[in-house]
């Protein structure tokens, strides 16, 4: 079993990364909110948990131990794969989705491809007690940042494009995180270059 890998990084993509470990490429299944952690790096250390299937071994990879922590609990629900918790995490970031199972926001959950009522619901079910009582509760509520009106306009513009809201609002927030001084037109330029 892998606790992690730490390497230089020879091949990345949104989906997908490969490290170099002593000679030896590993290629690593990543959510987009790694990736946007470690997009601008040479070397990485990834938290990684490894999936095993009679027709495959499939690494996972996360930038920090609390994402993984939360892909653990993701697929302890019953339906919910490997696959489908990166995508959960690659829609919406971590903390997004603690706040929705805390909340009981079934309708924040359906809003990533592939999630019907059922499955929202049972995430929330199974999962509400669980999350409360890890460290990422306590982050997702001083998470969601006061939303500015630039924030506001370059979601709009974005979505009027034809980008889906969930991706368009994470490409923003993590601008803004990096530089909160950007007008709306930088937001729009820097966050297209990222959908």
């Amino acid at each position: 079993m892998y606790a992690y890998l730490e390497g230089r990084i020879t091949e990345q993509n949104p989906a997908s990364v490969t490290v170099d470990c002593g000679g030896v490429g590993y290629e690593v299944n990543i959510s987009l909110h790694t990736y946007t952690k470690i997009k601008d790096k040479e070397t990485v250390r990834l938290w990684i948990y490894q999936a095993v299937r009679e027709d495959a071994l499939t690494l996972f990879g996360f930038a920090d131990k609390k994402e993984k922590e939360l892909f653990l609990l993701l697929i302890s629900v019953s339906g919910v794969g490997a696959n489908m918790a990166r995508v959960i995490l690659s829609t919406l970031s971590p903390e997004t989705t603690v706040k929705a199972i805390l909340d009981g926001d079934a309708k924040r959950i359906q809003s990533v491809k592939g999630i019907g009522l059922k499955t929202a619901q049972r995430l929330i079910v199974d999962l509400r007690d669980k999350v409360g009582k890890t460290g990422l509760a306590a982050e997702s509520a001083s998470f969601l940042p006061e939303l500015s009106e630039e924030r506001q306009e370059a979601v709009a513009a974005l979505v009027t494009l034809g980008f889906a809201k969930t991706a368009v609002e994470k490409a923003v927030d993590a601008l803004q995180a990096k530089n909160p001084d950007l007008n709306t037109e930088d937001i729009i330029k820097q966050a297209l270059r990222m959908l």
